[in-house]
């Protein structure tokens, strides 16, 4: 039946198991874990997913592996390190990303009671795309961040160029675990990686966040939004939201929405991409 599954994978979270736990104890135990990590977008997933094939979605602990995240690392493993990668195959949108990424970022930069344009830290930086083209024309120095070390490593060895020299450190850290130091960014950029976090640890990341942002800094949330609801890649953990939850899991936080736009020149056959600046 399909709630053993679900019953085995999480059979080593007690001391003593029922082999013939029944099923409504099961979705319990299910509904809670998976709320406690996806308290906003988990009763869409409930509309489109029964309970008993959610389980994999939870960051709980199974077997000493955190099963949301480990599958996006794993997926993320078999990625290359070039601008198709980034780009998933789609690499005809970069132009347009970058050109509607450098428009919106000049609206929060530069002049009395904006942004500097000291330091900005590139989180889910991928090789670089993001550093490379939007944040490196417009600031003195760069950080990034990134889950995957190989990434990381072809950015500053060949994809940045001399550009390379202006990055001040590389975080090889996943977000959910990525602490970034106090009052150091002028912007902190997003793009393309707040769909791998659960509501909570997006959350939570984007508190940390508030917390590294110099006087008049912003948060800049880039990504792809469902047009309705949500919905759930298993392959690589990814979880694209409506912009309403979106709103939702950031009212959250201390965080205020100062302006959100949709990225221009995305074909009406793909999920629609939305910018949104925080502060």
């Amino acid at each position: 039946m399909d709630y053993m599954g679900a019953h085995l994978a999480f059979k080593s979270r007690w001391k003593a198991t029922d082999v013939d736990l029944c099923r409504h104890s099961m979705s319990f135990v299910l509904h809670n874990c998976i709320r406690n990590d996806f308290f906003v977008s988990y009763l869409f997933l409930l509309e489109k997913i029964p309970l008993v094939k959610l389980y994999a979605l939870t960051s709980e602990v199974i077997d000493g592996e955190k099963q949301f995240y480990v599958r996006a690392q794993h997926f993320y493993q078999n990625v290359p390190a070039t601008e198709e990668g980034m780009m998933g195959d789609f690499l005809e949108l970069s132009e347009v990303d970058i050109e509607g990424s450098r428009e919106f970022l000049k609206k929060f930069v530069g002049g009395p009671g904006k942004a500097g344009t000291a330091c900005a830290l590139d989180c889910g930086c991928g090789i670089g795309r993001v550093s490379k083209n939007v944040l490196l024309p417009v600031f003195e120095t760069v950080e990034m961040a990134d889950m995957m070390e190989n990434f990381l490593i072809h950015a500053h060895e060949h994809y940045l160029g001399d550009d390379a020299d202006r990055v001040e450190t590389y975080y090889c850290y996943s977000l959910q675990d990525l602490t970034p130091p106090v009052k150091k960014y002028d912007v902190i950029w997003i793009q393309w990686v707040a769909c791998h976090l659960t509501d909570k640890d997006l959350s939570l990341f984007l508190t940390r966040c508030k917390a590294s942002l110099k006087l008049n800094g912003v948060i800049i949330l880039k990504d792809n939004m469902a047009r309705e609801g949500c919905r759930l890649d298993p392959d690589d953990s990814s979880l694209i939201r409506h912009i309403d939850i979106v709103k939702s899991i950031i009212r959250k936080t201390d965080l205020e929405i100062i302006c959100t736009q949709k990225q221009e020149g995305i074909p009406e056959s793909f999920v629609p991409v939305w910018m949104i600046a925080l502060k």
